[in-house]
Order: structure tokens, then C-alpha cells, then sequence
């Protein structure tokens, strides 16, 4: 039986694309296993899928000072121990790496045994995990056909990204069920990513007043973001985090507000649900959420608005805006020309297995 070791962590956007692969790779007979962190999100994700998981110790790597600079090297060095370990007793035939820190140790390890190394690029240019790694990766695959200029000739193919098959068979009717709306009004669906997003969260709950005049709201906040004086506002519900009523939630809305982390869009993407992007600002992330959003807002795909141009009225406004012309950006998703990503990756995936990829 073929083997294949995923890997990726830190958040859920780290992961869910993994775990959109797994029927398919258990279609083609591979024999899956996961190496993340000790306790990050991933484990819980990954041990629910029934999948066997490997932790191991990681660092992050900071841009900027921090007591933890000096430990977390060592860290990684552990990180590298253990992941080299595991794969000398799996002996997978591949490594498919999502990114975030955990990956990076793994990725090396990887190399120095001679398995081949596939990554995935979620952002339209390439973070500093993936940055280290793709110099020990066979090929690398990207969501966006910018980002094939950024990396190295002959690794870059343009894939798209892993969407969970689950995500479009969601019935609007389960979702009035769950949440008890009347479906009289159209649905926004607010989503910041599994970490939430807090700025996001506050601006939505002060536009309440006015969004619930015609629509009803509802909120994925993220873990302990949830503000209980909202708990009895008629035509708003609140959630930490949705995981099985997730698709039935999709279907319901009409519209999204969310934040552009590269997963997230395009599952807005795949399901042809029209967004107001507020991506996470330049001042507390790299800006790869601006160019995610300028990119789908260029395509026709979204509305975006910049977390430092955020009122009430602004978001009011653009909300309304983006419900109006909705027909506009269903067309453009309609016409876009993305590609079934789980058929590519993983026919990269059965080359580097059987050694034509390498």
C-alpha cells in the first residue's frame, strides 16, 4: 500500500485542505498518516477524520523580538528530530506539506531521507514557512496564477486549492431548522477565520441596528468571542465555531462577510457566494489578505474594504451595496476558471509517489 504523510498546522486554514484530499487519496489506495503539533488545531481536526497523528515540538519564526526567539530554534531543531523519526518508521512514498511552522521540520527531514516533497501555497505570495521549505520541495502548488512568477521554474503549478467535497451538498432547509430563522429575510453569513477576527466581530455587532432592518445575521465569531448581551437579538445568531451545520449554513446565506485568508475565498469561491472581504490589516500581518482580496475584487468575484476605512456606516453601506449587485459577482464566479484542485493534486501527488515527478 502507498503511504503519504500531510502536514500543516497553526490554523485551520493550515488543515482543511489536507483533509479535502483524504477521500481521495484513500480512493487511490494511500495509507494516510499526519505529523503536526503537539496541540495545535490540526490535532483535533485530523484525530476527528479518524486519521493516526503524529505530534511533534515547533517554533515559530518572528519577524520581530521576542523572548521566545531564543528558545524556539531550539525548538525547530527538536521538531526536526522527532519528525525525521516518524518518518523513518511510516516510510511514506510522499509528503505533502500545507505550511505553517510545524511544516518546516518536517519538510526538511523529508529531504535529508529522500522522499519527495510536495507544498501548497495558500496566499498569493508565499509565507515565510513555505519560503523556507520550497527550496526541499518537488514541486510546489499555488492558488493564484500570480503567484507562479514568485516561485521557482519548473516546481510551480497552478492548482487551486483543496475544497471539501461536504461544503456544497449543505441544505438551506437543515439550516432554518438549526437555526430557527423564518427565511422570510436574506441571510448574511460573518465569518473571521477559526481564530476569529475581532475587528470584524465589532464592527458587525454595531451594525446590527441597521443590518437586521433587513437581514438576518449570522456570526462565526470564533473561540471565546462570543458577546452573550446579544444573545436575545431577534434575527441574529451567534457561533465560536460550526463544523457539521457548516455546509447547511452556506446554503442559507445569500452573502458573506469575511475575512481574505486564501481558503476561506475560495470556498466562498467554489460556492459562488458573493463577500464583502475586510482583510486583515498590513499593520498586523504580511498584507497577503490585501492581495488576496484585490485579486478576487479585480476578478469581479468580491467587494472588499480595508480594516482601516471600517464604520458602521461604511459597512452598512457596502453590505447593501454588494446585496444589490449580487447577480454581478454570482455571473463573474460563474465564468471563473478554476480548476478541479483535488484531481491536480493529487495526480502530482501519484507522480512523485511512483517516481515520475521526482
Amino acid at each position: 500500500m502507498k503511504k503519504i504523510v500531510l502536514t500543516g498546522g497553526g490554523t485551520a486554514g493550515h488543515v482543511t485542505p489536507n483533509l479535502a484530499l483524504i477521500p481521495k487519496l484513500k480512493e487511490l489506495g494511500y495509507e494516510i498518516y499526519y505529523i503536526g503539533s503537539y496541540d495545535g488545531i490540526e490535532k483535533q481536526l485530523v484525530t476527528d477524520e479518524g486519521i493516526p497523528y503524529t505530534g511533534i515540538a515547533t517554533g515559530k519564526l518572528r519577524r520581530y523580538f521576542d523572548v521566545k526567539n531564543f528558545s524556539d530554534p531550539f525548538r525547530v531543531l527538536k521538531g526536526a528530530y522527532e519528525a525525521r523519526r516518524v518518518l523513518q518508521e511510516i516510510k511514506p512514498d510522499v509528503v505533502f506539506s500545507k505550511g505553517g511552522f510545524v511544516s518546516v521540520p518536517v519538510v526538511y527531514a523529508a529531504r535529508r531521507l529522500h522522499i519527495p516533497v510536495i507544498c501548497h501555497e495558500s496566499d498569493m505570495t508565499p509565507g515565510l514557512a513555505n519560503r523556507l521549505s520550497i527550496p526541499a520541495a518537488t514541486k510546489v502548488c499555488c492558488n493564484f496564477p500570480e503567484t507562479v512568477d514568485e516561485l521557482p521554474a519548473g516546481k510551480a503549478v497552478h492548482t487551486g486549492t483543496p475544497i471539501r467535497a461536504e461544503l456544497t451538498r449543505g441544505s438551506r432547509e437543515k439550516a432554518l431548522q438549526f437555526t430557527g430563522l423564518s427565511g422570510e429575510k436574506p441571510v448574511i453569513l460573518v465569518t473571521g477565520g477559526s481564530l476569529g477576527a475581532q475587528a470584524v466581530n465589532e464592527a458587525v455587532r454595531a451594525a446590527l441596528p441597521e443590518l437586521l432592518k433587513e437581514f438576518d445575521v449570522i456570526h462565526l465569531c470564533g473561540k471565546g468571542k462570543t458577546d452573550p448581551s446579544f444573545n436575545e437579538t431577534e434575527g441574529y445568531l451567534q457561533y465560536e465555531y460550526i463544523k457539521e451545520e457548516l455546509p447547511d449554513l452556506f446554503a442559507l446565506s445569500d452573502i458573506a462577510i469575511s475575512r481574505a485568508g486564501a481558503n476561506s475565498i475560495f470556498e466562498l469561491l467554489a460556492l459562488k457566494k458573493p463577500a464583502l472581504l475586510i482583510p486583515l490589516s498590513a499593520k498586523a500581518s504580511r498584507g497577503d489578505q490585501i492581495l488576496n482580496a484585490r485579486s478576487f475584487e479585480k476578478q469581479g468575484f468580491s467587494k472588499v474594504l480595508e480594516e482601516e476605512e471600517l464604520s458602521t456606516e461604511r459597512l452598512v453601506s457596502d453590505v447593501r451595496t454588494l446585496y444589490a449587485e449580487r447577480d454581478r459577482y454570482i455571473t463573474a464566479m460563474e465564468q471563473s476558471r478554476t480548476t478541479d484542485a483535488i484531481a491536480v493534486i493529487t495526480g502530482l501527488i501519484e507522480d512523485c509517489a511512483h517516481g515520475t515527478g521526482r
